[in-house]
């Protein structure tokens, strides 16, 4: 049998270790539940099972997401340490991420989206809507994970290139609305992509969900390059804002002309924006995110 399956040698101790971090996991996705609910003043069991609130649900499994993402990169990072030490370093470092997370989607809300209410959408049952802020959340949730891994550590050095992180997740995801934005207004007479996401254009959160996932996807390609210094907080923080924002325009030049390519003779643009065509907006969100997919395969290869 031998001879048939090799495998790793890995420590007697995993499986106690393995159980540790699975049950801080599910205690952290439980509180998510129970934030869901009192930072909206809703209540989840209604919103879920009565009001069949399908968008309520698309935010929330988003946030879900968004937290096992960070965790992962958390999970045996402090075995080391022993038991305890391995329970401690995964409960702070999870409740960090569901900071983060919260702190980011409030500031994705007030400045990235800040033309319209997103919980009353979602109280709406806007579908649209609840899309985007599930993907702002694993969007902001796959760069904190980068920076996790890229901070090696657990000092109060690591806590503060973590935290200024956060500046990063709101600058890309700005910086990625905001060109989105100016396109879809040149392209549609100036019509204001929030005000057609508030009237449910899912294609159009389709569409834009990929952007927000790709560009996390290729930002978190940074740490691969950039040299992690513990003491050295302003070059940290700017060598991740310059090389993300290098990123996120290469990867939009790169979708651009992909699309082009792959979409020539379809008119994806119109399909998109006013024939509100999900298929084409389908095939756009696995493009931004299969293009980014390989810029990082690239550089962390």
């Amino acid at each position: 049998m031998e001879q048939l399956v090799k495998l790793v040698p890995l420590s007697s101790d995993i499986l106690i270790y393995l159980a540790i971090d699975i049950s801080i996991a599910i205690a952290l996705l439980f509180a998510i539940r129970a934030l869901s609910g009192l930072f909206t003043k809703t209540s989840v069991r209604i919103e879920l099972g009565e009001k069949d609130n399908f968008a309520f649900g698309i935010s929330m499994a988003g946030r879900m997401l968004s937290l096992t993402i960070v965790l992962s990169a958390v999970v045996g990072r402090h075995t080391h340490l022993g038991f305890e030490g391995a329970a401690l370093g995964m409960l702070i470092f999870g409740s960090i991420g569901i900071v983060l997370v919260k702190v980011g989607r409030y500031a994705h809300d007030k400045v990235v989206l800040n033309r319209l209410d997103k919980n009353q959408m979602i109280s709406e049952k806007n579908v649209s809507v609840g899309l985007v802020d599930a993907a702002s959340s694993i969007a902001s949730a796959i760069i904190i994970k980068s920076i996790i891994e890229w901070a090696t550590g657990a000092d109060v050095n690591t806590f503060i290139a973590i935290l200024s992180g956060s500046m990063v997740v709101l600058s890309m995801l700005l910086l990625t609305t905001r060109l989105y934005e100016r396109r879809y207004a040149s392209n549609n007479q100036d019509n204001s992509f929030q005000r057609d996401l508030c009237k449910g254009q899912l294609a159009l959160a389709i569409q834009h969900s990929g952007n927000l996932i790709g560009t996390a996807i290729a930002v978190s390609s940074a740490g691969s390059i950039l040299v992690y210094n513990p003491h050295s907080y302003v070059s940290n923080i700017t060598g991740w804002l310059v090389i993300s924002a290098g990123f996120s325009v290469f990867l939009i030049i790169l979708s651009s002309v992909s699309k082009r390519i792959i979409l020539s003779g379809v008119k994806w643009k119109t399909e998109v924006d006013l024939h509100h065509n999900v298929g084409i907006a389908s095939i756009e969100f696995v493009l931004s995110i299969g293009l980014a997919l390989l810029i990082t395969g690239l550089f962390s290869g």
